[in-house]
């Protein structure tokens, strides 16, 4: 991603053009599968498959291996997006059309109205050149930030307009510094214990699909029943849960690096490769195990 300012387009572009297409046959084996289910009955399961994937698939990507987490924040974007384009397509809308993108951008809480976001799309080009070798982390950095405010990681509110004007400045500097500072204890952990990142991207993917999927209801449909808006920042209860799940599960690791230490076992006359290896092998066999028991409680 050669041009971070313009993500949101860029994606919202490509989930049409690449996703789009793969829509209508999916809603239609969803009809076929559930004939007597009713459209509410339909919406509800593209919500919850959807939210299933991205928070089974996306914590999975980034959980055990810390440094694929920018891979899991674009894999669980563009989940999203299909998402919101099986929801367009149950309402009778054209999920291949431009105007989905403009939409999905609206959605997302990047413009107010789709006329500002269909000129955004209008004006966004791709650009040529690779950037240079010194700005490429940077690059890369910009566009997982990026990433994380799209998904509502970042941000301190339900991503609305009016819930951002009914909280004060200080209820959302308050909030936005205990997210950045979780992010932060978390990230730091996370290089040396990555299990951590599993039920804290877990407990926030879900957070924000279930956000992003009001939203859709409400703009597609107009039966659906609107939810009262939070007037006051609060600390949400499912993210305090997944921190402590995630302290608890500093107990792995630490017990593995305890016996590797014990025991005594060493590689090449040094402990440091079996440290590595057994780390990375427990993320990946606890990895696995919490992704099959989302997908068995699924």
């Amino acid at each position: 991603m050669s041009d971070p300012g313009h993500l949101p387009e860029v994606l919202a572009d490509f989930a049409v053009r690449r996703v789009g297409p793969a829509v209508p046959e999916s809603v239609a084996a969803l009809r076929r599968h559930h004939p007597t289910a009713t459209e509410a009955e339909l919406r509800a399961r593209v919500i919850a498959r959807g939210r299933r994937a991205v928070v089974s698939e996306g914590a999975l990507v980034g959980g055990p291996f810390l440094v694929l987490i920018p891979v899991a924040f674009c894999a669980a974007l563009l989940r999203q997006a299909r998402t919101v384009l099986e929801l367009a397509a149950l309402d009778g809308r054209d999920p291949t059309a431009g105007p989905r993108a403009a939409e999905l951008l609206v959605l997302q809480g990047v413009y107010e109205d789709t006329r500002q976001a269909q000129h955004a799309l209008t004006r966004t080009g791709s650009v040529t050149g690779a950037p240079a070798r010194w700005k490429r982390w940077v690059t890369l950095w910009t566009v997982t930030l990026r990433m994380a405010r799209l998904l509502g990681i970042l941000t301190p509110d339900d991503g609305s307009r009016d819930a951002d004007r009914a909280v004060g400045r200080v209820g959302r500097v308050a909030v936005q510094a205990w997210r950045w500072s979780l992010l932060c204890v978390v990230l730091l952990v996370g290089m040396v214990a990555p299990l951590v990142w599993l039920p804290y991207m877990a407990a926030t993917y879900h957070r924000a699909d279930t956000r992003l999927a009001e939203r859709a209801l409400a703009y597609y449909f107009a039966d659906t029943p609107q939810r009262p808006r939070r007037r006051t920042p609060r600390l949400e209860p499912d993210v305090i849960a997944a921190t402590l799940r995630a302290v608890v599960s500093l107990l792995v690791p630490l017990a593995l690096i305890a016996v590797t230490f014990l025991t005594g076992l060493r590689i090449a006359d040094s402990r440091w490769p079996v440290l590595g290896i057994t780390l990375a092998a427990a993320s990946a066999t606890v990895g696995a195990l919490w992704y099959r028991g989302r997908h068995l409680r699924s």
